[in-house]
């Protein structure tokens, strides 16, 4: 099998439509029948991301030439929006789907982190966006900058494959709490897993809630801890988290999101993690050298 875009999104249309997204499975909808199925809508999303086409009216001009010989049959751009919107959560089974495909899924070791997800830089896109539900005023501490957005909470495996994520206002929800409800509403993994975070998860409300459904925190000491816990902490994997983080939000375009609304929001998450989730997953098929490398799916 080669590693490039067309053999990434054969293969995986080919898993999606047997095991994910069968055509069976999905609901009959009023109205006319939509061009693309489920599986054949998350293969031209992950390829509008991989390739990064931020914009949907562009990658539909394009698309014909580039992916036309696999998806003869194109939607326009309001059809395609409105399917992604509808289709998140099929993109977001596929992406569970895939990661735990991996022989990393049984692996003990967990990353979590946070990071702010910008949706405006305006008091009159604050005043008119359609993201109040999950949109709000919150502080990156990692930049000393405030942002008006969401926040994304991202727990993956030591390779960059995401095992789980939420969105969460930032006011409502802090680091902690939406952790919590995280690890309440979806599986990390099976059985204790020890997690690496950073010190915005200190506290001994949810080291004692983690420890409870069986997940260790490990973290850097905090300087006003009278007894720190972990006295080495490992530097590198912090580090490499921060990098899948950087992979979501520039390579595959989650920065430049351009979401109005919080389906469109949440669709479009889903649509960069899948996007990864697929990669990293083709990479193991092919035996790639490097995991999480996009280079072989950008061009």
């Amino acid at each position: 099998m080669t590693s490039n875009l067309d053999a990434l999104l054969t293969a995986l249309y080919v898993h999606l439509d047997d095991h994910v997204l069968p055509l069976a499975q999905q609901r009959p909808r009023p109205g006319r029948r939509r061009l693309l199925t489920d599986a054949e809508l998350a293969c031209v999303a992950i390829a509008q991301v991989l390739l990064g086409y931020d914009s949907e009216r562009r990658w539909l001009r394009l698309a014909p030439a580039r992916i036309g010989h696999l998806f003869p049959r194109l939607p326009g751009q309001s059809e395609y929006n409105r399917h992604l919107r509808d289709a998140a959560p099929a993109l977001q089974a596929a992406a569970m789907y895939l990661v735990r495909a991996l022989p990393t899924w049984h692996e003990r070791l967990r990353l979590m982190d946070g990071t702010p997800v910008r949706c405006g830089a305006s008091r009159t896109t604050v005043n008119r966006s359609g993201l109040g539900e999950v949109a709000g005023y919150g502080r990156d501490a990692s930049h000393h900058a405030f942002y008006w957005g969401a926040k994304l909470l991202l727990v993956t495996t030591a390779e960059g494959a995401v095992c789980a994520f939420s969105l969460a206002h930032p006011k409502e929800l802090d680091e902690r709490k939406q952790a919590l409800h995280l690890t309440h509403v979806q599986t990390l993994a099976p059985g204790p897993r020890p997690i690496v975070c950073d010190k915005g998860f200190a506290g001994a409300g949810i080291e004692a809630a983690m420890a409870a459904l069986g997940h260790q925190l490990i973290r850097p000491t905090r300087g006003d801890e009278p007894e720190p816990g972990v006295k080495v902490f490992p530097s590198w994997l912090r580090q490499r988290i921060e990098a899948i983080i950087w992979t979501l939000k520039n390579q595959l375009g989650l920065e430049r999101h351009a979401a109005r609304t919080t389906e469109g929001l949440w669709a479009r998450v889903c649509q960069r993690i899948l996007a990864l989730n697929a990669a990293i997953w083709h990479n193991w098929l092919i035996d790639a050298p490097v995991k999480r490398s996009l280079i072989a799916y950008d061009h």
